[in-house]
């Protein structure tokens, strides 16, 4: 994409969007995050020039131009725009003098111009049928809008020059066709029209006072020690009242009486636009609408003056009543007589850049992308710099925005990547600290099996001699040996499930079948009699895809834990409750047992962690069973209070997507 009047500097965008929120146009897209001026549809107001707190879009400049080409060589006149005085306050008749000084060889007022064009309105005004709204056409970011988005208004535009380039055609057709013309001023519209195809023959450069402050500075042209000086011929009149709003009335003697329903002023951009739309919509009833994109050219993008709108009025206003009463009024109107034969038409053309308005569809699909579901969704917060959400994604459907331009959007991604970051970390943890160990204990139960079998071997051994010789005496403490040894070779097989239950075996499973089967083994035991244990299925799922061997083991370790917390509860029950969502089951085992202090909750699968008696746990059954669940892609939770019972709950995946490097 080739750069326009304005371009962007892509290493100062930093993503406020204010240029598109300012932007009547919509020309600027973001692309990888830089806002991008779209030349064919920008209208070159240069209202984002004027937004852009990191002085992040560039103008296109002629300084070279001036400086290097017309200057040295050719016989190059510069034409002021009035508000010079606003820009230059204090000092501006001295700004005249460094014209002349870096080479310039007259100094012209392009509110002559503006008086040759005032005629040419008045005479316009007078004799037009009036059979629509006539809209104003100095205003070169009004023009383009119009030609760009607003084509069946093109017709409205009434067919006259701007000031600029009427200075430029006088100047042309009194001081030769050599003469070369460079506007300044305070419009960066203005860089465009000078090419325009209908006016290219009447100026040949536009700067900004931007840019004639780059110039002094560059040739050290310190304005305050130059003499006063005035312009050259021709005078202008009221033509310097051009850029106040209403100046094109005043200048023209065209009635603008507040109560004059024939005529409108209107200024600023919002009402520049709002203006436009409704005589496109056939709101508005009116002869002839002046219109200026900025609120006044003394408040242009380039005008480069820290006094308010207020003190700008002023100064011009001060100007003209300062310099008008010395104009010779015979000689300025013998001036406009003599060049009332000059051609100060034009036309207009379509330059239509409306780009098709997207389906109710698409913009629902976008805006369902960005997680707007129902109007509600819609915050319409402007922080992407459109002001509506549909707005926004109406201007995705037509390429010139982008989903990460949404605030709200970007947010809640962001909210999300943290929280799965964060669980990944968590599992990740988990996961190595679970194979460390695993790997201790797989070494810790090799070393500890060998003596382990041995001393079983000892112990029945000895216990068959000491019956053969039908010594009793020490019997029980030979039993003593064999029963500890026994529960070694209990945690030595634990250790090796641990360290093992890294693989699986997937198959379907249905787990209210486990469940129902553990819950028979452990009511069979005398000791459970008195415990009530409910299955309660509420799930539509039937079976899963797990490792049936482990997941029961899983359970068992839940259940049993849950039976062994009741022990000296008044009501002993325990409730299993099946349920799912769309993509899990869930399995719920609550027990009205002593509860879990809750200093030790986040200790739980902490391997080796066990508030059991002495000889009654090893403290990795639940460590074991949180490798397990993990392994299945699920989760496991637990909440307790003291006296009032635990819940665990397991949430497994229907389905699963494990590489095969984690099954058998």
């Amino acid at each position: 994409m080739t750069a326009g009047i304005v371009s962007t500097i892509g290493q100062k965008c930093k993503r406020c969007y204010s240029c598109i929120r300012e932007c009547p146009a919509k020309a600027i897209r973001v692309i990888n995050g830089q806002a991008v001026v779209i030349e064919e549809r920008c209208i070159s107001c240069g209202h984002c020039v004027k937004v852009c707190s990191q002085h992040a879009k560039n103008t296109l400049s002629d300084v070279d131009k001036v400086l290097y080409d017309l200057l040295p060589s050719h016989n190059t006149v510069a034409v002021l725009a009035p508000s010079f005085v606003v820009s230059f306050p204090e000092i501006y008749p001295k700004v005249i003098s460094a014209l002349r000084k870096i080479g310039f060889k007259q100094v012209v007022e392009v509110a002559f111009g503006a008086d040759l064009v005032a005629k040419y309105y008045e005479s316009y005004f007078e004799k037009e049928n009036f059979d629509k709204t006539i809209i104003s056409s100095p205003c070169p970011a009004i023009f383009n809008f119009i030609e760009k988005y607003y084509v069946d208004l093109v017709p409205n535009i009434a067919e006259v020059v701007s000031p600029m380039v009427a200075i430029g055609r006088y100047l042309m057709k009194n001081y030769g066709s050599d003469t070369k013309v460079v506007f300044i001023g305070p419009c960066i519209a203005k860089k465009d029209e000078y090419k325009d195809d209908e006016v290219h023959d009447a100026i040949d450069s536009v700067i900004t006072f931007i840019e004639l402050k780059e110039i002094f500075e560059l040739l050290h042209i310190e304005l305050e020690s130059l003499e006063d000086s005035s312009f050259d011929p021709p005078y202008s009149f009221l033509g310097k009242s051009f850029p106040l709003t209403g100046g094109l009335l005043k200048t023209a003697n065209i009635n603008n009486d507040i109560l004059e329903k024939k005529v409108i002023i209107v200024d600023g951009k919002d009402k520049a636009e709002e203006i436009i739309v409704d005589i496109f919509k056939n709101k508005i009833k009116n002869k002839f609408v002046d219109i200026l994109f900025c609120e006044g050219c003394i408040n242009g993008p380039a005008i480069d003056s820290d006094m308010n709108y207020y003190s700008k009025r002023e100064a011009l206003i001060d100007y003209i009543e300062s310099n008008n009463p010395h104009i010779d009024k015979q000689i300025w109107m013998s001036e406009i007589y003599n060049n009332r034969d000059l051609d100060l038409s034009r036309k207009f053309r379509p330059n239509n850049q409306r780009r098709p308005m997207p389906s109710e569809e698409k913009i629902r699909e976008i805006l369902a992308r960005t997680n707007k579901f129902n109007p509600e969704d819609e915050l319409n917060c402007g922080s992407c710099g459109y002001p509506t959400c549909r707005e926004y994604a109406v201007a995705i459907a037509k390429g010139l925005a982008e989903e990460d331009m949404c605030l709200n959007y970007l947010i809640d991604r962001l909210e999300t990547a943290y929280s799965e970051l964060k669980n990944a970390q968590e599992q990740l943890q988990s996961a190595e600290k679970l194979a460390s160990i695993g790997q201790l204990a797989a070494g810790v139960a090799h070393e500890i099996n060998n003596p382990l079998g041995t001393i079983m071997l000892y112990a029945n051994m000895l216990i068959r001699d000491v019956q053969k010789k039908g010594c009793n005496t020490n019997i029980q403490d030979i039993q003593t040996i064999i029963e500890e040894a026994n529960r070694c070779k209990n945690i030595v097989s634990n250790l090796l499930n641990f360290a093992r239950h890294g693989k699986l075996k997937l198959a379907k499973t249905n787990i209210h079948k486990i469940l129902e089967m553990i819950v028979k083994g452990i009511k069979l035991k005398e000791e459970n009699s008195d415990i009530i244990i409910n299955i309660n299925n509420n799930s539509e799922v039937l079976e899963i895809e797990g490792d049936s061997d482990q997941l029961k083991q899983v359970f068992i370790n839940l259940i049993s834990n849950a039976v062994e917390s009741l022990e000296f509860s008044v009501i002993k029950n325990i409730n299993i409750n099946l349920r799912n969502d769309e993509n899990n089951l869930i399995v719920d085992i609550i027990d009205t047992g002593c509860g879990i202090p809750q200093e030790n909750m986040n200790m739980l699968f902490t391997p080796f962690f066990t508030t059991k008696k002495m000889g009654r746990g090893t403290g990795l059954g639940l460590a074991i069973s949180y490798g397990i669940i993990k392994m299945h892609k699920g989760d496991i939770k637990a909440k307790s209070s003291i006296d009032h019972g635990s819940t665990f709950t397991v949430k497994l995946p229907i389905k699963l997507n494990i590489t095969k490097t984690n099954m058998n």
